[in-house]
Parts: C-alpha cells; sequence; structure tokens
C-alpha cells in the first residue's frame, strides 16, 4: 500500500476559462484510520459541468476538492464498509479517503453494469436527466423532447430516458458533426444537428417542424432562445446547467425572447439534483433492466492517470468528451 495521498487543491479564482493555473497537486502521509472510519483508494473520478461554477467561490482554496467517485475500501474500522468493497462517495479530486459509512454507497455486483456506470448513466449525471425529464418537465408519453449538449454525460442519459418515458419524439444538438451522427447512430436520437452549423433557431424547426413540448437545457443562451421559439403551448423547460456562461464575465445577451413563454403558457424550472436524492431508487429501476439488455449505452470518455484529471477536466470544459468525462486512477 502507498504511504501517501495525493490531492488537487484549487489555490486562486479564474477569470473567464479555466487554464489550469488554477489548481496544485500536493501530497501528504495517508489519513489515519480512526473508528467508524474506512480507507478507500479511488480508481474512478468524475469531472463534471458543475464544479466549472464551484470554482468561482463553491470551493474553498487550498483544500482538497469534492466530486462524485469510485473506490474500493483498503482498510476498515466502520460497520458495513468491508475491506475489497467498491463504494461511491464524494471525496474525489484525491488518490485517497477517508469515509463514514453515511458518506459511501457501496456498490452492487450487477452483471452488465461496471463501476463507472454509477458516476455516469445510473449516477449523477443520469439522476440529473431522469429528474429533468419526471418531475421538473413531466415528460408525458408521445411529447417532443430537445436536449442541447445532448453529446455530454447528461445529455447522453436524457435522450435515451425519454426515450423509455415514452417521448414520441427526441431530438438533440452537439457541438460537432461526430457528435451528431453519435446521437441518432447510438442512442436512439430521431434527429440531431451541430449548433455550430448555422443558425441555431431554424436548425431547431427542421428537426421539430411541429416544435416541442420539453426542453431539457444543459446549456442557456441561445440554446434556450431557441427552445422557447419552437415550444408548443404548455411546454416546459427543465433547467439543468448553463454552459454558455460559465466562462464569461457578463451573462449572454439570449434569450430575447422570454415573453413568449407568457404567451404560450411555457414553464421554466430550475433545479439541482442534490434535492432529489429519493428518485435514485426509480432511476435504477428503470435502467437495470435496459443496461441488462444491453438496450441503454453508458458511453464514457476516459483519461487514464491522477496527474491528468486537471487536463480531463479542462477538456470536458470544451467539450472534448462524449458521453460522460471520467478519470481512472487504477483498475476496478
Amino acid at each position: 500500500m502507498p504511504q501517501s495521498a495525493r490531492y488537487v487543491h484549487q489555490v486562486s479564482r479564474p477569470t473567464g476559462r479555466p487554464t489550469g493555473a488554477e489548481f496544485r497537486f500536493t501530497e501528504s502521509p495517508l489519513p489515519r484510520l480512526g473508528p467508524g472510519t474506512a480507507l478507500v483508494e479511488n480508481v474512478l473520478l468524475s469531472v463534471d459541468p458543475y464544479m466549472r461554477e464551484n470554482m468561482d467561490g463553491g470551493w474553498e482554496l487550498g483544500t482538497p476538492l469534492e466530486g462524485r467517485s469510485v473506490g474500493r475500501v483498503t482498510a476498515s474500522r466502520a460497520e458495513g464498509l468491508t475491506e475489497g468493497d467498491l463504494v461511491l462517495h464524494r471525496q474525489g479530486w484525491r488518490t485517497h479517503a477517508l469515509v463514514r459509512p453515511d458518506e459511501a454507497r457501496v456498490l452492487p455486483r450487477t452483471p452488465n453494469v461496471p463501476p463507472e456506470t454509477y458516476l455516469g448513466i445510473l449516477g449523477g449525471t443520469g439522476l440529473t436527466a431522469y429528474v429533468a425529464l419526471t418531475r421538473i418537465a413531466r415528460l408525458a408519453p408521445g411529447e417532443t423532447v430537445y436536449i442541447s449538449a445532448a453529446a455530454g454525460g447528461v445529455g447522453s442519459a436524457a435522450g435515451q430516458l425519454a426515450r423509455l418515458l415514452g417521448a414520441g419524439r427526441v431530438v438533440g444538438s452537439a457541438g460537432s458533426p461526430a457528435k451528431a451522427r453519435f446521437l441518432t447512430e447510438e442512442l436512439g436520437y430521431d434527429a440531431a444537428f451541430d449548433h455550430r452549423d448555422g443558425r441555431l433557431a431554424e436548425q431547431l424547426s427542421a428537426a421539430a417542424p411541429e416544435g416541442i413540448d420539453v426542453y431539457v437545457d444543459n446549456v442557456g443562451g441561445d440554446h434556450l432562445e431557441a427552445a422557447i421559439g419552437a415550444m408548443r403551448d404548455f411546454g416546459r423547460i427543465a433547467w439543468c446547467g448553463a454552459i454558455a456562461q460559465y466562462n464569461t464575465a457578463e451573462p449572454p445577451p439570449a434569450p430575447r425572447n422570454l415573453f413568449d413563454m407568457v404567451e404560450k403558457s411555457v414553464r421554466l424550472e430550475g433545479f439541482l439534483v442534490r434535492d432529489h436524492g429519493d428518485a435514485q431508487e426509480d432511476l435504477e429501476r428503470l435502467l437495470l433492466p435496459a443496461l441488462a439488455l444491453g438496450t441503454v449505452t453508458d458511453r464514457h470518455t476516459v483519461t487514464e492517470g491522477f496527474d491528468q484529471v486537471v487536463d480531463a477536466f479542462l477538456g470536458m470544459l470544451d467539450g472534448g468528451n462524449t458521453g460522460k468525462a471520467t478519470v481512472r486512477l487504477v483498475t476496478p
């Protein structure tokens, strides 16, 4: 067993897009095992868009950072946590963590469900998509759904979940022709387009000529404006994120058509997935049979090695991932 643990600290606040200079790698002795605790060696780390907002003030400078992680228990003095268990917890951005039973979930050993799935479609990204569709937008069978950033972690989960929930038409936008093809050829989207290839509103209108009922927004800005324009009466918008403005000091000029929501009786609601942990069982009840049959895809863009975690995070912010962005430290 190694005698030290490595961490990533944030040491400064970004101005605009992070460059990597805001982070510093540190090393210290392994945390000391105490009563009621278990030592976990992290094997998989999650990097997510919400972390960019945390950099502006949610994370304390000079301390280990927060993030979803899968790790293996290497030593334990905690009831319910046994050496060798794979656990899901939130002490990411480090090689080792000291956890208590109420801070970790022992992952079940399920055929066709590798551990990284609990960072992807069965994890926070999948839960975000599920809550957006079921609790916020209240998707009804036969309705048309539009999803932005659809080839990312939340988006790739949302499209497949919408299909399982009975959507009549699923439309997505992504950041390249290859990602648009991924949506239609691998994830079962009915239509997809590269949002950089022409005017958003025109492309969305062509993909959903009869309009949309539900919009899962991961971007904000001009994507939200286009969705409002395409929305049918009594449509619903579940606002998950706003990656279009994370790295800008000023909010984007769009959407400029907010009053259309009044004329169409459209409802827009933002939410935080942390307030909906009780939906996890429902998500797994829906997805586990589909995962076992192979009818649902959990695509990951995996970066190898703890030394690359900052690069993986920056690459994710630039849209370098298809599906969920994860970092593998060791083989689970």
